[in-house]
Order: C-alpha cells, then structure tokens, then sequence
C-alpha cells in the first residue's frame, strides 16, 4: 500500500471529503432550523425562544468554523494531488469551485460575521436578514461543490481544443441531473441529521429535566417531525441517482473511443474498490432502514405521552435518540463511498482515468501527504465533536453566543498592577 501513490492519494481524499463533508451536512441541516426560530423569535419579539436560537447558533458556530477551516485543507490537497485533473478540466471543473469558494468566504462568512456580533447592535430585523443570507449562501455553496461533482459523474457544457477542456455551454453545466439529483439528496439527508443532533442534544437535557424555556422540548417535536416527513426524500432522490450508473455521458466519445473505454473499464476494479462500494451500499441501506423507524416511534410517543399524563415522566424512553445521530452520519458518508467508488476507474467518466488525474509522486512524497492531511484532519474533527459535545451538554447558558447576565460587564475589567 505504502509503494502505491495512486492508492494513497485515493485513499487520503477519501478520508479528508468524508471527514469535511459532515461538517457541511450539520451546517445544512442546523440552519433552517436556526432561522426558523429566530423568524418566530423576531415576530413575537420573544427572548425565550431568542435562547433557542442563541443556543443552537452556538453549536452552529463552532461546526461551521472547523468545517471552512477543513475546507480550506481539502481544496489545498486538491490541488496539490490532482495536478492531471486541474490541467485537462482546470476551466470547465474548476469554475463551480472558484464561485463556491467566492460565495462561502466573500458572502457567508461576512453576514455570519455580522451575525455573531450584531446580538443587540442592530434592528431585529436587519439582525434575522443576516442569517437569511448565512442560510441562503451555505445551500448556493453546497450547490456549486455538487456541480462540480456532477461534472465529474456527468460531464457535459464543454469542448476538448488542444487537449484541455474548455466550458463552453455554462446553462447545461448548472442543470446537470448529476448536481441536481444530488442536490436533493444531500439537502433531505442533512435536514436529517440537523434534526437527530437537535434530538440527541434535546433528549440529553430533557432526561435531566433541564428545560426551563422550552428551547428542549421543541427540540424534540422538530425532530419527529422531521424524521417522518424527510426520510421519504432521501430515498426518492437517491433512487432517481440510480438511472445515471452505468449510462454514458453526452460527451462520451470525445476522448476515448468506445473500445477504449470498454478496454480501460474491463481493466479496473480490484478487491479494495469492491468492498469499499460494497461496505458503502450495504451501511447505506441499513441505516436509512433505522432511520424510517425513528419518526413515527417518536410521534407515536408524543401522542401517547399527551394521552396518558404518567408517560411524560418516562424521560429515560428518549435515551436512544443519544446516539441516534451516528446514524446519519455513517448514512452520508457511505452514500458518498459508494457514490464516488461506482465512477471509478474515471475521475471523470469516459474522459480521464483517475490514474491519469493524479499528480507524479514518489512513494516518500505520497506517505507524507497522506500523513499531513489525514493527521490534519483527525486533529480537526476530534477538536470539532469535542467542543460540539461540550457547548450541547452546558445547555443554554454555556454556549458560545450565550446572553450575558445582568451583573456580567461588557468588557473585560483593567488589569489591577501590583507594582
């Protein structure tokens, strides 16, 4: 493995996406949520439900700053280890990502900036516009990533001259069924998981019998419905992704000859690929099969907990929501798996091998990119769950955006010298 460059490199971008791409899937899936109390909070011009939102924004903040600084990361690697990608595909692949990265650090980290500090600065109203557009450009930078990811399951909008591919028909690029299917996916699958973390965290203070504004007991209706009515989602848009396996892109041709392609294909595969596709589909299936459990057991309780008043004492019932969220976790990690595994050998189909997009390593220079980034990012997400965890169990008032008391200075008292 370590002699195999092309191997290490495929197997640290493996890690490195899936590691980034849950932290993107809690900032989807958090938001709505988020702006949805803060837009009755605004309406009804009422702080207890301003806790809520002070509370989950704090776990919101914490996630979506480890997840730019992972991003940051993964787009660094890209371009270090994909070299041959950038060169044939730089103007046509690598367009969405300049506009996702122009959209998350130009326009969503500045509003969110103005979120974070405008508490009690600016008009209520100003200060919830903010967060529609934190909101508004977290799903616009989710949907230029998947255009370039359709591209690559997809290819379609350019032409080859010279060798390079050259966009040339940007409308049939962003309406890719690739990115578009996708889209919907990703987008059901993270309100899934916002709504399980909401559960867990919820569930967690609920069976302490800490709610004194309510903020736990939403929680808790949010996630049920949730559960019932986005499942169904997750599985028609990923069904809908099966009709693309297997079908030739548009574009097919332009590179390879049919020959070719069929030579190049009969030639791939191996035991890794298929166990990770595999272990991919059979994890996938699985844990979406739980999850359609989850819904109707938690409104069936609910119902039930309002029908017979002895019930709302049996806080211990919600105990598995607390590790229902690994569920959705390892649901949209090994839907990515078997997603990306099933384009192999191509980086992008029918046009260039993956062996072909990588760049020129030896061994030692792939051992210790490997080593960087896949350490990189273990450090990154240990820290990230670690302070997710301890903000969630500190409750309301331990949070990150957490209203200060009244006795609480605003700043910081002079230091006294004692000399």
């Amino acid at each position: 493995m370590f002699e195999d460059p092309l191997l290490l490199a495929r197997l640290q971008f493996a890690l490195t996406a899936a590691t980034h791409f849950t932290f993107v899937a809690l900032t989807l899936g958090l938001a709505p949520y988020i702006l949805v109390n803060q837009l009755v909070a605004t309406l009804r011009g009422d702080r207890r439900r301003m806790t809520s939102v002070r509370f989950w924004g704090g776990l919101y903040l914490v996630n979506y700053g480890m997840g730019v600084l992972s991003g940051l990361v993964m787009e660094l690697q890209l371009a270090v280890n994909w070299n041959g990608l950038h060169e044939m595909f730089g103007y046509s692949f690598a367009a969405p990502l300049a506009l996702e990265t122009m959209t998350a650090f130009f326009v969503e980290s500045t509003f969110l900036g103005l979120w974070i500090f405008g508490w009690d600065r600016m008009g209520r109203w100003a200060h919830f516009g903010c967060f529609v557009v934190v909101t508004g450009t977290a799903y616009l930078s989710a949907w230029w990533v998947l255009v370039a990811n359709g591209f690559l399951r997809n290819p379609v909008g350019f032409e080859i001259v010279d060798g390079v591919a050259h966009l040339s028909d940007p409308v049939a690029l962003m309406t890719n069924p690739a990115a578009l299917l996708a889209l919907g996916h990703i987008v059901s699958a993270s309100l899934v998981l916002g709504a399980l973390v909401v559960g867990a965290v919820s569930a967690y203070h609920l069976m302490r019998g800490n709610d004194p504004d309510g903020v736990f007991g939403r929680g808790i209706r949010y996630t049920a419905v949730t559960m019932v009515l986005t499942n169904e989602l997750i599985v028609v848009f990923g069904g809908l992704q099966f009709g693309l396996f297997g079908e030739d892109p548009p574009t097919s041709g332009l590179t390879y000859t049919a020959e070719e392609i069929e030579a190049i294909e009969a030639a791939s595969g191996g035991p890794l690929l298929t166990a990770a596709n595999t272990a991919g589909e059979i994890t996938m299936f699985t844990v979406y099969a739980f999850m359609f459990l989850i819904g109707p057991t938690m409104l069936v309780g609910w119902l039930l907990s309002r029908l017979v008043k002895p019930l709302r004492r049996w806080t211990w019932a919600l105990a598995p929501l607390l590790v229902a969220p690994f569920l959705p976790y390892a649901g949209v990690v090994a839907g990515w798996v078997f997603r990306e595994t099933n384009r192999q050998p191509w980086a992008v189909v029918h046009h260039l091998t993956t062996a072909d997009a990588v760049t020129p390593m030896t061994p030692g220079m792939a051992v210790a990119s490997f080593s960087f980034f896949t350490g990189a990012f273990a450090v990154l997400a240990v820290t990230t769950y670690w302070l997710l965890v301890r903000f969630a169990r500190r409750g309301p008032q331990g949070g990150p955006l957490a209203e200060r008391s009244a006795d609480e200075p605003e700043q910081p008292a002079a230091p006294v010298h004692s000399f």
